[in-house]
């Protein structure tokens, strides 16, 4: 279906009105949001922070993403969990500025496979944390950032 933009900006403009009329409240939308653990500056403090502490490792969390990414704006990175009752997946890259750079909260009926485009500044190693039946598990991938895709 498409919309025009004229529809597009008349929604905005409800949702403008009742934002300010306090039935919608942005703050809402982040209510999970790990703050703690997206400032945090290792990855030890990221992990302490999502309650991780040191995961156990194992098969049973994978990364899918490619060993080289020819651009570091947009890398895409597939993390799968085959844990029964998988709660939460994060994705942290190590040696970005800010590690944590997506969660996602898993439904009892949801497949426990996220995809996210995420940003690398360099090389570096990404970590997938899943969190299933209160426990945590991982996976950690390099991935190389070229300049230009010269595989660097």
């Amino acid at each position: 279906m498409m919309h025009t933009p004229l529809e597009r900006r008349q929604a905005l403009r409800v949702l403008g009105a009742l934002a300010a009329a306090g039935f919608v409240l942005p703050r809402a939308a982040l209510a999970n949001w790990d703050k703690a653990a997206f400032e945090a500056k290792t990855l030890e403090d990221a992990l302490k922070a999502l309650g991780a502490g040191t995961p156990a490792t194992g098969g049973e969390v994978q990364i899918i993403a490619s060993d080289i990414a020819e651009n570091g704006a947009v890398v895409p990175v597939q993390a799968v969990s085959k844990l029964p009752n998988t709660e939460r997946i994060a994705i942290l890259v190590e040696k970005n500025p800010n590690l944590l750079a997506a969660a996602f909260d898993i439904g009892p009926d949801t497949l426990p496979d996220v995809t996210a485009r995420i940003k690398m500044g360099q090389t570096s190693n990404v970590v997938a944390v899943v969190k299933a039946d209160g426990k945590f598990y991982s996976a950690t991938k390099e991935i190389k950032v070229t300049l230009g895709g010269c595989g660097g």
